[in-house]
């Protein structure tokens, strides 16, 4: 069953939490639908592991061939692996970063993908999705080497909700992502160690948090693990402003031969 987010009217946040396997063959990673009206996006679709269900879950809120896009904040196969599945069953658009839009049809049968990738300039863009009065808009913000080196995030400015990727991601055994984080010290164990391999240098995530303090957002929700809401967002934003990472902490020790 999926989280609801968000819920205004005709405008709902849904996310798909448990659709990959539930043992530790793979990561355990967060799925997201938007509805507005009789139109939608999917963001981040995932794997093998998780498009029956979140396929099964969009036919519950508008037929396919109303989907409006498919939005990729980077091209990871836990981001877009399931896409030969998503072309063959609707006729969206796929929006990724313009540095990934050639490496993309390659999770797909040749020709698949002719005329449906979007590639996003670096700056990002609003995106005006759907048509008619079930349109609506997203921002695809400029998150550049967190992790990828062309990535975005995705902003809803009617739920205010703050779609990261991978930024904000927390792992762990005893983790529940359907239950949102509201005060940031005792998750940060969940967070630290994958932030400091994952996020590339203390310099973007600093360029990061100056862009975002400038929204209003409700909660931060990654692709990987809980979301965060109330405090935490600001919590957030705080401590990976003054986090060393990535290259950051790596010396000459981490590049030798092996012996």
């Amino acid at each position: 069953m999926p989280i609801e987010l968000f819920r205004r009217d005709s405008h709902v946040c849904l996310m798909f939490s448990k659709l990959s396997l539930e043992e530790d063959e793979a990561v355990q990673s967060n799925q997201f639908l938007l509805v507005n009206g009789d139109t939608g996006a999917i963001l981040d679709p995932g794997g093998n592991l998780a498009y029956n269900e979140l396929y099964l879950g969009m036919t519950q809120h508008f037929a396919p061939h109303k989907l409006a896009a498919i939005l990729a904040s980077h091209a990871d196969p836990d981001i877009i692996a399931s896409l030969d599945r998503w072309m063959t069953a609707t006729t969206a658009p796929v929006y990724i970063s313009r540095i990934w839009e050639r490496f993309a049809p390659h999770f797909c049968k040749p020709g698949k993908t002719a005329g449906r990738i979007v590639g996003i300039a670096d700056a990002g863009a609003r995106l005006r999705l759907g048509e008619g009065p079930s349109s609506f808009e997203l921002l695809a913000l400029p998150a550049h080497f967190l992790h990828a080196e062309g990535n975005f995030q995705f902003y809803d400015p009617v739920s205010k909700i703050l779609f990261s990727g991978d930024l904000g991601a927390s792992i762990g055994h005893d983790l529940n992502p359907e239950k949102p984080v509201t005060d940031l010290a005792k998750h940060l164990p969940r967070m630290e160690g994958f932030h400091r391999r994952y996020m590339v240098s203390n310099k973007v995530l600093r360029l990061w948090a100056q862009m975002v303090r400038g929204l209003e957002i409700s909660m931060i929700v990654p692709q990987h693990g809980a979301p965060m809401a109330g405090p935490a967002v600001a919590q957030f934003i705080d401590w990976a402003e003054r986090l060393d990472c990535g290259i950051d902490l790596m010396g000459s020790a981490d590049y030798r031969v092996p012996q």
